[in-house]
């Protein structure tokens, strides 16, 4: 069946959503991770960052997992730290790509990430194929990195077998259209204005060295992730508006289409992205495996005491990516 029981129970202190993706994120201690640093040219002439952990004692032929973080996320956020950890710690050569213009490398062109860049993630897979043929594959992606990998896969179809053996998606945006409808409700307005800040800060200094490339007087009334979309992230990557965007890079469409196994990892409690659009088993595909939980905010997913690890959602992607 795609639908199965999530193993997940929040702990006792962790009352609501808020709680269950607030104090993850802030007080939990992540593990130290001592990364070896690559800088890869992109096709087009451009830079990224990618951070490995530490794999040394690792054969040829061990086990890969690509990392893909969330919105304005990089190798040094918390989940990204504790999966590398996991990796380690488990036999698997594990990697962070840094989005263009993330992990503390800008990047060299206007372009910037989107919330489903398919020819990125067919160069980056294809090339970690290439460099480990004898090895698995493996994908794990948070919000806007889990989106990516499954537009990538409903679009990619049949083929995404060639690159990959498993994916798992956390947190995804899949509808972007009715999903962010939550940012701008109550509390989670908070969340909306953590993303902006650092979002407005990159634009002023995009348009600092790409004069023009969009409108100066539009980015200062810039509030909302609705509206930055529409006036930067759209138009700096070639779609017409923030609705054609949202539209074009919505994964729930596509789910139907994917032929790899995949494990979908989603709180119907999410204060970001919400629960109420989620995907049913007639929307997706046989090779989906849709688990829901009652609790876990936004890539929260805290277990034990106080203010909790960040242990849950990397051991329970390896756990599943190591069965395929």
């Amino acid at each position: 069946m795609p639908i199965v029981k999530s193993p997940y129970k929040a702990p006792f202190w962790a009352i609501g959503p808020h709680i269950q993706t607030v104090i993850p994120a802030e007080l939990a201690k992540p593990p130290k991770v001592d990364y070896r640093r690559e800088i890869w040219d992109t096709p087009d002439g451009d830079v990224v960052a990618v951070d490995w952990a530490p794999s040394e004692h690792l054969p040829e032929n061990a086990p890969v997992l690509l990392h893909l973080h969330g919105l304005e996320g990089s190798s040094h956020s918390k989940y990204a730290l504790a999966t590398m950890d996991a990796c380690v710690k488990r036999g698997v050569r594990g990697l962070v790509f840094n989005y263009r213009s993330c992990g503390g490398l800008d990047n060299k062109k206007v372009r910037s990430y989107t919330a489903a860049d398919d020819a990125e993630w067919d160069w980056v897979l294809q090339k970690l194929k290439t460099q480990y043929p004898n090895s698995k594959i493996y994908a794990f992606g948070v919000s806007l990195g889990a989106n990516n990998l499954l537009h990538w896969l409903g679009t990619r179809k049949e083929k995404a077998r060639e690159l990959v053996n498993a994916v798992v998606a956390v947190s995804a945006p899949m509808d972007l259209v009715d999903g962010f409808k939550r940012l701008h409700q109550g509390f989670s307005r908070l969340y909306e204005l953590n993303f902006i800040f650092p979002l407005r800060k990159k634009a002023f200094e995009k348009l600092r060295r790409f004069p023009g490339c969009f409108d100066d007087s539009e980015l200062h009334s810039i509030w909302s992730m609705e509206k930055y979309d529409d006036v930067i992230t759209a138009r700096i990557n070639n779609f017409k508006n923030g609705h054609e965007y949202y539209q074009y890079c919505s994964s729930k469409p596509l789910l139907k289409y994917i032929r790899v196994p995949t494990l979908v990892i989603h709180a119907l409690n999410d204060p970001i992205v919400g629960g109420d659009w989620v995907p049913t088993a007639d929307e997706v595909s046989e090779d989906v495996v849709l688990e829901y939980s009652k609790d876990g905010g936004h890539c929260g997913f805290p277990i034990g005491r106080f203010p909790g690890s960040l242990g849950y959602l990397p051991s329970r992607t390896l756990d599943f990516c190591l069965q395929h």
